[in-house]
């Protein structure tokens, strides 16, 4: 007795699911994405293994077990490590040594890099499911006009009859094809054996093939040595942090307790900042900015620039790691600094921040004018100028933005109430001319790697933050810190329209912490009655400022 045929819902349905799971087969396997690892750019492709394997070149594999489904797994393809080595001896390694730093941002924050391969991959496969379903559409309506309504009904007729046995061969079809795509068997994996130097770090359980598991046996000591001595020092002076934190709180607390001369305790509903400046990709500062921001509850986040070192796409991780350290729905506006690059402002935006770039941006009602620095320093390669003015003709480009912002109501002259905020750029020197205008009345900045001021300067005053990821004039830091880290708390009036005070968050190479009590912003000098229409920024004379030459930096 024959069966009967499925019912046309059911065929359909059928093959509907079937093209389906082919295009997300083929999304999914073909999936790739150019990122990076460490120091390295790196390409990731999903692979059927169920491992991770980074390939390293001719210095060997490092291979630890996929954390994806379905027996998923990726292979990074790490590039820029030289095909020609023959030997990995003390004078190759050492070569290699001025990575360390790049490898020390990926252990401090690797589920940052995850979770970015993640998502980029995740995107490819969609891209290239959606792909494969366009072609495999084109291919359906083409073969169906080709065919002509006789033929097609033919065919119906030919395949309803059998659809069990195409649905099974289309399983087993699905099978052979993710098992054929897997680089290496169960038991050639078994033979690796997980190398014992890397216990209790990210990379626990992995196994090393190739002239790389010789360095590893040679070097482990230093290499675990350094990051554990990361790890052990960011742990401490997160703790000391959180407890000055806590300290002074419950001494402001106290403070604001006692009844004012109205006879109520209370202060006025101030916009609070959480300043940061010249992270350098110290990404082992990301969780202690994480608790302070969370401990604080900021309005809005700053950050005066230098976030990488030489703004290259294997920074981006940096970037992503700053950027989980920003609370839920608070701003983060960011002033590129001289070591950051068009990359690093790509990355910024794809967090979701804010980047100055020359226009006037209102944030939690606060007006804040800034752009990138006109310089970019790259290390070896010196400082040169990135776009097409000097740093004296982007400080004048603002100054004339701010002035013209301020006399916008055309009565030839301005009132506090009509300026701009904050002015956020990141080298000091820039924005002599907006506040020597008066149409600044605050600016911040960073890259001097040590905190200045606050500073009158003409009409308005100046702040430069120290670096927050710790590093020296003239270098980097990444590990624990070389210089003290510092970080401020700004409070601005909107009734006023003026900043009140300031607050200094330092966390020191010993790993100690200290929180500032509250300090007053000191008041520049009134603002003259009326300012001239036949030049923005010409106001009398206020005095020389405090500026602070241009460098790389």
């Amino acid at each position: 007795m024959s069966r009967p045929n499925p019912p046309r819902w059911l065929r359909w349905t059928l093959a509907g699911a079937a093209a389906a799971l082919f295009c997300l087969m083929f999304g999914i396997t073909t999936a790739r994405a150019d990122l990076s690892l460490g120091p390295h750019e790196a390409t990731y492709a999903v692979t059927a293994d169920d491992q991770i394997v980074a390939d390293l070149g001719p210095l060997g594999t490092v291979v630890t077990d996929s954390p994806l489904p379905l027996t998923l797994g990726v292979r990074i393809t790490v590039h820029e490590i030289p095909t020609d080595l023959s030997a990995v001896d003390a004078a190759s390694f050492d070569a290699l040594a001025g990575d360390l730093d790049g490898y020390l941002q990926f252990f401090d924050t690797p589920q940052r890099t995850v979770r970015t391969v993640a998502w980029a991959l995740v995107w490819d496969a969609l891209r290239g499911a959606a792909a494969a379903a366009v072609v495999l559409a084109g291919v359906a309506f083409g073969l169906r006009a080709l065919l002509g309504a006789a033929r097609r009904r033919e065919l119906a007729r030919t395949f309803a009859s059998r659809t069990w046995e195409i649905t099974a061969a289309g399983v087993v079809v699905v099978l052979v094809a993710a098992t054929a795509t897997a680089s290496a068997g169960p038991e050639e994996r078994a033979a690796l054996p997980a190398s014992p130097v890397f216990a209790g770090t990210a990379l626990e359980g992995a196994r090393i093939t190739g002239r790389l598991a010789g360095v590893i046996d040679t070097y482990s000591s230093q290499l675990v040595e350094t990051y554990q001595a990361n790890e052990v020092f960011y742990a401490g002076a997160r703790e000391k942090l959180m407890a000055a934190w806590d300290a002074r709180v419950a001494e402001q607390e106290a403070a604001e307790q006692e009844p004012t001369p109205s006879g109520s305790p209370g202060e006025p509903d101030y916009v609070t900042f959480l300043l940061v400046s010249d992270l350098h990709c110290n990404t082992g500062m990301t969780p202690l900015i994480r608790d302070l921001a969370d401990r604080l509850a900021p309005d809005v986040m700053l950050n005066a620039g230098d976030t990488t070192i030489n703004g290259t796409s294997v920074e981006s991780v940096c970037v992503d790691s700053f950027a989980s350290a920003v609370p839920d729905g608070v701003p983060f506006v960011v002033s590129d600094g001289n070591h950051d690059s068009r990359l690093t402002t790509a990355t910024e935006l794809a967090n979701r921040q804010i980047v100055l770039d020359g226009e006037i941006v209102e944030v939690e009602g606060v007006r804040i004018l800034g752009d990138r620095d006109p310089l970019e320093t790259r290390i070896g390669g010196g400082t040169v100028i990135a776009r097409e003015e000097t740093p004296e003709e982007a400080g004048e480009r603002l100054r004339d933005v701010a002035c013209e912002a301020a006399g916008e109501a055309g009565l030839g002259g301005f009132t506090e109430e009509d300026r701009v905020d904050l002015l956020m750029i990141h080298q000091p020197a820039v924005g002599d001319a907006a506040l020597e205008s008066g149409c600044v009345p605050f600016q911040i900045s960073g890259h001097m790697h040590k905190r200045i001021g606050p500073d009158v300067v003409g009409y308005g005053v100046r702040y430069v933050n120290a670096s927050t990821g710790g590093a020296t004039k003239g270098n980097t830091s990444v590990g624990p810190l070389r210089d003290t880290s510092q970080m401020t708390v700004l409070r601005f009036d909107p009734e006023r329209r003026q900043f009140v005070d300031w607050q200094l968050v330092e966390v020191t190479p010993e790993g100690e912490a200290a929180v500032s009590e509250r300090q007053a912003v000191p008041q520049p000098a009134p603002l003259p009655d009326e300012v001239p229409d036949d030049a923005p920024g010409d106001v009398p004379d206020a005095g020389p400022a405090r500026s602070s030459s241009a460098s790389g930096n």
